[in-house]
């Protein structure tokens, strides 16, 4: 008991800490450690619940990671209606709505009006009970919106505990949006793994939340900003100025470029002020929101059937600008996306000089009828990604060219591949300098082939140098030329030496998931391992063969067959094998009485395990012989049922699996353990 409780003392330490380094990071904008001592902290308490699962607590922030994939979403009845504002689309219609404050309050220039930066995100309702999160929901139609509680927790920036210690239940309305910067690269990676882009970061935050599957929604940057409080009387707060001061006092996240203007022309100056310096904003700001900050006099001004008469939102014009298109251009990606790229003349958008806009793949030139030397319409979609809008055709002199994708990678000149079901072209080619750098990396990676001292710099090195020219090549390096190598030096070239040889003996899923196979990560990587014995027999599966395995899609796998029909793919693997580099599965399995205890079983773990973590306890039954999955199917041999068992509960009674809870695994497996021992 001593133990538990002085865990429980310690864990509460922890989260005092890491929640005030959030406040600190998220509302204070002024973070006291570098981002490496938050995650030990929080790799702290994780260690410190997973062994003490009894002082884990609702509002831990080890609690963020999304949970059980959801059904769909349950409705919700807003506590009260969550509004739109009217907008304003230009300055004359913001002149009608001081003219109507004026004419309902009897004044017009000593009205005081709060001015706050629209957000472009999706509103969310958030409720706490206590002081602790307990309920999040989208707008929805105004009156019912849909339960996102558990995405929801998956924001960093939602504090799951205030910092105001408050009885009873506390409402607040806020906006879930997502930073450019985070936008960008995920439209990236959308792009590099064939899906298409967000249009802007309303569609990805809107998105990402919405998504069935919390840990899609966690993978995510969300961030978000509250701007209301639901019966701010309660708290002393009478008006929108007090009510933003309260909700960053509690812990809330609250978007500092707000201010207080007395009168009309006070607010015109804030938006124009704010018309150009919104651009260097590290997210996208489309407006300005309006609001009278006496709340006294939101009762006299009352509401529309829809909106409030005591704000509106003003928006600034898109803005859009004509070019030319010079060229096009094809980048290839990390995973060997080929991607076309308008080359523009030089136009101002959006406070930058734009001269190139993407153009995505072949299908969206062919659907805008792009052509090379077509005058355009451009903007930023989002305010932040140049895009063509359309084509004037009438501009069109015939010289026009028509753009067709290349058959052959531009960088290696290997043949490029349309996958089913997707829209980019590719080059499978893994030998590709474009890349090679890249995968070079994620070969040497913990999760691949483990080799220390590989890092970013000397594989630039090694490249610039021609030292390596593919994967294989890491096992042919000449000591004497990385001797001479900048600041390496004979030690360093030793140590990187010996962890190369150390890294030929690593288990096979290792080094499918180093191979780079597009799709394939650790944990599908290991699945395979475990069906087929090494690379030769991979090479021969077809692609029903390899999608026939639970948790491995047709797209994975049609991404698996493709690899290892690229003849400079199988060169490599040549070399690989040659160099020694353990190519088949170890089999070696703990002997029980009875052979393996759970050999040629699927199995599935659901629930909080108490005796040991899942993932010990999925690596006991890979030693006897079995294997896990994530999923229920009519192939799962054995559920085992931790407390608080999830929808594979349900699953596995209606697909007839057989159910166990832990205690009884635990003696399953306890004659096994102890003749380990």
């Amino acid at each position: 008991m001593k133990g538990i409780e002085e865990a429980r003392k310690k864990a509460f330490r922890l989260r005092e800490e890491i929640s005030d380094h959030n406040y600190r990071y998220y509302v204070l904008d002024d973070p006291e450690i570098e981002d490496s001592e938050y995650d030990r902290l929080l790799k702290e308490l994780q260690r410190l619940e997973e062994k003490y699962p009894d002082i884990v607590t609702p509002d831990s922030p080890t609690r963020r990671v999304g949970g059980l994939p959801l059904d769909g979403f349950e409705k919700v009845k807003h506590a009260e209606p969550m509004l739109s504002l009217d907008n304003a689309l230009d300055l004359k219609e913001l002149e009608s709505f001081f003219s109507r404050v004026s004419r309902i309050l009897g004044s017009a220039d000593d009205i005081e009006y709060e001015c706050e930066l629209k957000i472009d995100g999706l509103a969310v309702s958030l409720t706490y009970g206590d002081s602790a999160f307990v309920l999040g929901a989208t707008r929805g139609n105004g009156r019912i919106g849909e339960d996102v509680t558990v995405n929801l927790r998956t924001v960093r920036s939602l504090p799951l505990k205030l910092r105001k210690s408050i009885e009873g239940s506390i409402v607040v309305r806020g906006e879930i949006y997502m930073k450019k910067e985070d936008f960008a690269s995920l439209n990236r990676k959308r792009e590099e793994e064939g899906e298409a882009p967000f249009a802007n970061p309303r569609n990805a935050a809107a998105g990402s939340l919405r998504q069935l599957d919390p840990s899609i929604t966690s993978s995510r940057p969300l961030a978000l900003f509250v701007y209301h409080l639901l019966n701010p009387d309660r708290y002393n707060c009478f008006t929108q100025d007090s009510i933003l001061s309260w909700l960053k006092e509690a812990g809330f996240p609250v978007q500092q470029q707000n201010r207080l203007c007395k009168g009309p022309d006070e607010v015109f100056g804030f938006i124009e002020e704010w018309r150009e310096n919104r651009h260097d904003l590290p997210y996208v700001t489309d407006g300005v929101v309006v609001k009278v900050n006496d709340r006294s006099l939101w009762d006299r001004l009352g509401f529309t059937a829809r909106s409030p008469r005591w704000a509106i939102a003003f928006k600034y014009p898109p803005e859009e600008k004509r070019s030319k298109v010079l060229d096009i251009m094809i980048s290839v990606g990390r995973t060997g996306t080929l991607t076309p790229t308008a080359i523009l003349e030089p136009v101002q958008l959006s406070g930058t000089v734009v001269k190139r806009a993407s153009l995505h793949n072949q299908d969206e030139i062919e659907r805008k009828d792009v052509r090379i030397g077509d005058t355009v319409r451009v903007r930023k979609a989002g305010e932040i990604i140049p895009e063509i809008i359309k084509v004037d055709r009438k501009s069109r002199s015939g010289k026009e060219r028509i753009f067709s994708m290349p058959k052959r990678c531009p960088e290696c000149g290997s043949e490029v591949v349309k996958l089913p079901g997707e829209v980019a072209v590719r080059c499978i080619n893994s030998s590709c300098p474009a890349q090679l750098r890249e995968g070079l990396i994620h070969f040497a990676s913990r999760q691949g082939m483990d080799i220390r001292g590989l890092g970013e710099k000397l594989v630039e090195k090694l490249i610039e140098t021609d030292m390596v020219e593919d994967l294989g090549d890491i096992f042919y390096l000449d000591r004497k030329r990385l001797v001479q190598m900048d600041r390496m030096g004979e030690k360093s070239a030793d140590n990187l030496l010996a962890s190369i040889e150390r890294s030929k003996d690593r288990p096979f899923e290792n080094l499918l998931t180093a191979l780079g196979i597009r799709m394939t990560g650790a944990k599908a990587a290991e699945t395979i391992a475990a069906t087929f014995p090494g690379i030769d027999e991979l090479k021969k599966a077809s692609v029903e063969e390899i999608s026939s395995l639970e948790g491995i899609g047709e797209k994975i796998a049609v991404s698996i067959h493709a690899f290892f029909r690229e003849e400079t793919n199988l060169k490599v693997l040549k070399k690989l094998a040659e160099a020694g580099v353990k190519m088949e599965a170890d089999r070696n399995e703990i002997a029980g009485p009875s052979g393996t205890l759970f050999d040629n079983m699927r199995v599935v773990f659901t629930g909080e395990m108490s005796a040991m973590t899942r993932q010990e306890a999925e690596e006991l039954v890979k030693g006897l012989g079995g294997r896990t999955s994530s999923s229920v199917s009519s192939r799962t041999s054995l559920l085992v049922a931790g407390d608080n068992p999830g929808s594979k509960y349900s699953k596995a009674e209606q697909e007839g699996v057989r159910i166990i809870d832990e205690g009884a695994f635990l003696e399953m497996v306890r004659p096994y353990v102890e003749q380990e021992k």
